[in-house]
């Protein structure tokens, strides 16, 4: 079974860091892509980062890109997001989520999603 666990969301405040954790489980990881998503209320899914396993190759939303780094370690089978220089439009809940189809960073192309994370920035 597929299994994704997101940790490591909390509260911060603007201009401070954070890290989110992804461990996965139950499925080939190096095969999969892992990507990180978040989502407002009243807002669609969007794309964060996301990375391909089996070379590395990284992806960033333009919002994020010098401000998030998303890395891998394939022998604990986790991804993190490291969070730095948060801003408040960095609030909201982050999901982890895989894939095994062609490498891509769209929601759509993710099929399966673990729980999310809640990341508040505060003032």
């Amino acid at each position: 079974e597929v299994q994704l666990q997101a940790s490591g969301g909390g509260l911060v405040q603007i201009g401070g860091s954070l890290r989110l954790s992804c461990a996965a489980s139950g499925f080939d990881f190096d095969a999969f892509h892992i990507g990180w998503f978040r989502k407002v209320p009243g807002k669609s899914r969007e794309a964060v980062s996301c990375i391909k396993i089996v070379d590395g190759t990284t992806s960033y939303a333009d919002s994020v890109k010098g401000r998030f780094t998303i890395s891998s370690d394939n022998a604990k089978k986790t991804v993190w997001l490291q969070m730095n220089a948060v801003k408040a439009e960095d609030t909201a809940v982050y999901y982890c989520a895989a894939s095994w189809e062609p490498y891509s960073c769209y929601p759509g192309e993710y099929d399966y999603w673990g729980q999310g994370t809640q990341v508040t920035v505060s003032s």
